[in-house]
């Protein structure tokens, strides 16, 4: 032992003690109330204490306080260039170093513990092996699958199969296309005109009048299905049922399942026509517009893009839902590809690249615009701007305004009798001519957008803003018109509702929506918060108006039925439908709910609202 070593004081550990045991508080309860973020910061910040710590009140010598530092950065940089490609691109190319500097400081302290019975070789060589076994290999085994919304990562062993590999190993399942249409067959020619011979003319008896030929009636093109839900959220983007009564017993009558199956990932939702459902979804290097039956979950057609789309936050796959029109449905990929496809058979009609025709950038975390027709102009919004195509051709016909990045898609409104198209966008909302593009009105509302708007019954504007950490608050205008043109007038601004990527709900005089990740009801007379309670994650609703009941997806998977009524929250009923999280929007049509997420899809049989004591009489 030399004299320095002899010298040396021992480290003051209480310090590290107690971060320990602060950190396994924090993570304890992050359990009990479901916040997973709470962890996260616990995480950062009990890596900052241990670093202050070691520097300042560790009481080491300089000499291996500064060691320690520099071992602690090439660990790091070791993680970084050992690190799985879904963590070295996660958080925004962050999560290799926040993980690395997390479990390096955690490293440190394990070894701290230890490190004053050795002395010489041996004490560095115990933290080389803790930074090792501690800081690096617990990272370069694991594999992101993403965020959940309430700031949580999502972790798995990095040897381990996605269920996207599964998918494919299984090979492609044979397709059952629809019958062809046959056209219709044309009347049989009348046979050609002759001239009689002469004969006596004798009146006849009235009763005896010669009736005309009937003329043989034209045959008829067979009808199309009827579209039950066109597009994203609806046929007015508002997620409302009209015209469904469920029972809400689900003890005595849950929700029957019709049919489960795997599907590529994705965070598209579903439109629906007769029996047929679309969606998007990746498989390996193809993007997948797919067609199924609602019925039996078989799969009717695919439409293969050769693109791939992946960002470590949200994982791969288109974010967009596809659009039906006549007959026709349009597509939006991750990377800006917009497809008119035949709704039948899935032929391309026509395709662009939106991203470069528009000179925008595909944003990180890809291009989440469904494809929104008014008239015969297909338009979208790539990357917060939007573009018009025409619907016959594809031929771009516009590009609107340049503002931010947005996960919005466009809108369809009418303010003082005048069709106009609006998008939330970085800098707040924009509204424009579908015809032309050209802006009418624009609003500042700082921070990024990424549901849709909502228009009051009376005829207002309900919009959002978020930052990085979730929702900041909900703001109502007025949109006032004259000669002089367009001006945006606020009402009120309001924190009692803070939705981050979660649509909400308008009904009877109150909003419906999530507080970043509770359930809350504000009321549109001024905003103020009528109740807020229930834990969903970041999931996302449906109202079933004719029943005021909200039906709510969770993040975790379940579904939830919910009263939309004022005075209370009130959860009637809970299920539970996948074991993954779930973001993707709900479908009802009839009495069949449609969900997914980016592992599977199902469809659920709902059963009819039991008839009243006065309907039984």
């Amino acid at each position: 032992m030399t004299m320095n070593e002899a010298v040396r004081k021992p480290l003051r550990l209480w310090p590290v003690i107690a971060i320990w045991v602060a950190f396994a508080a924090a993570v304890v309860a992050s359990r009990f109330v479901l916040e997973e973020s709470i962890t996260l910061i616990a995480a950062a910040v009990g890596s900052l204490l241990i670093l202050i710590w070691w520097i300042a009140l560790s009481r080491s010598r300089w000499q291996e306080r500064i060691g320690v530092l520099v071992l602690i950065a090439i660990t790091v940089a070791l993680v970084r260039a050992t690190a799985h490609l879904s963590i070295v691109g996660g958080a925004q190319f962050m999560l290799s170093y926040i993980l690395g500097v997390f479990f390096c400081c955690f490293a440190l302290a394990a070894w701290a513990l230890i490190a004053d019975r050795f002395n010489g070789k041996a004490r560095w060589l115990s933290l080389a092996a803790a930074l090792l076994v501690i800081g690096w290999l617990p990272v370069t085994l694991m594999r992101f699958e993403g965020v959940q919304g309430a700031g949580g990562f999502v972790m798995h062993p990095r040897w381990t199969p996605t269920p996207e590999d599964l998918l494919i190993a299984q090979g492609p399942e044979p397709l059952k296309p629809l019958p062809p249409v046959e056209p219709p067959k044309e009347a049989a020619p009348a046979p050609p005109a002759t001239t009689p011979a002469p004969v006596a003319v004798v009146a006849p008896a009235a009763s005896a009048a010669p009736k005309a030929p009937k003329a043989p009636e034209a045959p008829k093109a067979p009808e199309a299905p009827e579209v039950l839900w066109p597009g994203f959220r609806g046929a007015n983007r508002d997620s409302v049922v009209r015209g469904v009564r469920i029972n809400t017993d689900w003890t005595a009558s849950p929700p029957v399942q019709m049919w489960r199956r795997p599907v590529g990932p994705g965070w598209s939702s579903f439109s629906v026509r007769g029996d047929l459902l679309y969606t998007q979804e990746q498989r390996g290097n193809e993007e997948i517009v797919a067609c199924y039956r609602v019925s039996t979950g078989e799969p009717v057609w695919r439409h293969a893009d050769p693109v791939r789309f992946y960002e470590s936050n949200g994982g791969a796959g288109p974010r967009s839902t596809p659009t039906i029109d006549k007959d026709r449905v349009y597509s939006m990929g991750a990377t800006g590809i917009l497809n008119a496809l035949d709704s039948r058979t899935g032929r391309k009609i026509w395709s662009h690249d939106t991203s470069k025709e528009t000179s925008r950038e595909v944003p990180f975390w890809g291009i989440s615009s469904s494809p929104l027709v008014v008239d015969e102009v297909v338009i979208v919004s790539v990357g917060g701007t939007l573009a018009g195509y025409e619907v016959a051709t594809g031929k771009q016909l516009w590009t609107g305004p340049g503002h931010g990045g947005s996960y919005s898609s466009p809108h369809l409104v009418t303010i003082d009798g005048v069709t106009q198209v609006l998008i939330l966008s970085s800098p707040g909302v924009v509204s424009v001519n579908p015809a032309d593009g050209k802006l009418l009105w624009d609003y500042k509302y700082e921070g990024g957008a990424i549901i849709q708007p909502a228009v009051t019954e009376d005829g207002d504007i309900l919009i959002n803003a978020m930052s990085a950490m979730g929702g900041v608050g909900t703001k109502r205008l007025t949109i006032k018109h004259d000669a002089n043109g367009w001006t945006p007038e606020e009402r009120w601004t309001t924190n009692g509702m803070k939705p981050y990527f979660n649509d909400y709900v308008i009904h009877k005089g109150h909003a419906y929506g999530f507080d970043n990740n509770i359930l809350a009801c504000i009321d549109l007379a001024d905003g103020k918060r009528k109740w807020k309670g229930g834990r969903y994650g970041n999931g996302q609703m449906l109202l079933l108006a004719d029943q005021d009941l909200l039906l709510v997806t969770s993040e975790e998977g379940e579904l939830a039925l919910v009263s939309a009524t004022t005075d209370q929250y009130k959860e009637i009923a809970r299920v539970p439908l996948f074991d993954a999280k779930t973001w993707n929007h709900p479908v009802v049509v009839g009495n069949v709910l449609l969900v997914r997420n980016g592992e599977e899809m199902a469809a659920f049989r709902l059963g009819a609202e039991r008839p009243r004591a006065s309907d039984e009489r």
